[in-house]
């Protein structure tokens, strides 16, 4: 089954310019707030009308421009799981749930499917229960049981942790990629968390003002983002322009040093990136003398900020993030840094 999206819609100061496919599996849609994410979603659900272009979902066209296809979207197949789960308040999680099935005429495979979704969930015991009565955890539980009873061919998946504390989040982040399994379809995950992306999704797109720029399978994306956007979404910190100084070595600029990268250069890079993970006072490799400055202190974690020695004035403080058990007992006048070439991030800049 796949997803094939290919749409334009233009919203006076913001347009919106995606084009995709996903196959079955988690594919997540990760960008700043204000990209098109949301917008995305709701076009394919039939919530909004592109101005152009086509949708097509497992062969059915959802929506074709040209030939003036646009199904409505309860003809859609197509499950949306809202930001605030969008239950009915004055219904108990049982008719909230029955009302995915309100196309089944038999009582007793309504019933059956029913109590499927109830173990599924894990609901047992708040059937009577109304929205008010539930935690957010169990709210999105109900709200997917509904979904998923009508037997959707997608998934889309709003920001679906938005609305939950840290601790839930985490909790549920579990549970959702089970019941994604069990589900089995094409789903899209729209977040602003690369943390939440990369534990659920399988593939990645990368959206920025209102247009996807790059889409790779998850791993792959993080260990080589390609564009200094992409790894600026997916956590890098530090960056510096950059130029070519040989087949495997770059100039970074900012910083005052020569990096030997594990890939090729490509001419047209334009910086380079180290996430704050990958520094080492150990490693022999890119290790250059530093300074080290102030650190944020976090409850596992510290982050300690530092310039390199001949680092360009202008150029703002790296950070270099370790566990507290192994951050450095005093300042050494003569402390260094290295990273290994896997860790050198080659970039180019996408305006």
């Amino acid at each position: 089954m796949s997803l094939v999206v290919d749409i334009k819609k233009d919203l006076g100061e913001f347009k919106l310019d995606v084009s995709f496919t996903a196959e079955n599996g988690v594919m997540g849609i990760l960008g700043p707030s204000g990209c098109g994410k949301s917008m995305t979603l709701r076009c394919i659900a039939g919530v909004e009308k592109p101005d152009s272009g086509r949708i097509e979902l497992d062969g059915v066209t959802l929506f074709d421009s040209e030939r003036r296809v646009n199904l409505k979207p309860q003809a859609r197949r197509v499950g949306y799981l809202f930001q605030n789960y969008a239950l009915f308040p004055n219904m108990t999680v049982r008719q909230n749930i029955l009302c995915g099935l309100r196309h089944e005429k038999d009582r007793a495979e309504r019933e059956r499917q029913l109590a499927e979704y109830l173990e599924l969930m894990q609901l047992g015991g708040l059937e009577d229960h109304y929205p008010a009565q539930l935690s957010g955890g169990q709210q999105q539980r109900v709200a997917l049981a509904r979904i998923l009873v009508n037997r959707p061919k997608l998934l889309l998946l709003d920001e679906p942790f938005s609305a939950l504390d840290t601790h839930l989040r985490e909790k549920l982040l579990v549970e959702m990629k089970a019941m994604l399994e069990h589900y089995g379809g094409v789903s899209l995950a729209v977040t602003h968390s690369r943390d939440e992306a990369y534990d659920l999704c399988a593939s990645i797109a990368l959206m920025q003002n209102g247009s996807i720029h790059m889409l790779k399978p998850t791993k792959q994306l993080f260990a080589d983002p390609g564009t200094v956007a992409g790894a600026s979404m997916t956590g890098c910190k530090n960056f510096s322009r950059a130029r070519k100084v040989g087949e495997y070595e770059v100039e970074a600029l900012d910083w005052g040093i020569r990096l030997t990268a594990a890939k090729p250069v490509a001419e047209d890079i334009t910086h380079v990136g180290i996430r704050a993970h990958y520094f080492s006072p150990t490693c022999r490799q890119n290790n250059y003398p530093v300074k080290l400055l102030g650190s944020i202190e976090e409850p596992f974690e510290d982050i300690i900020c530092f310039r390199y020695v001949n680092q360009n004035p202008d150029a703002p403080d790296l950070w270099w993030r370790i566990p507290k058990q192994f951050r450095p007992q005093g300042v050494s006048e003569d402390y260094s840094l290295g990273t290994a070439p896997a860790n050198v991030l080659l970039l180019r800049d996408i305006k």
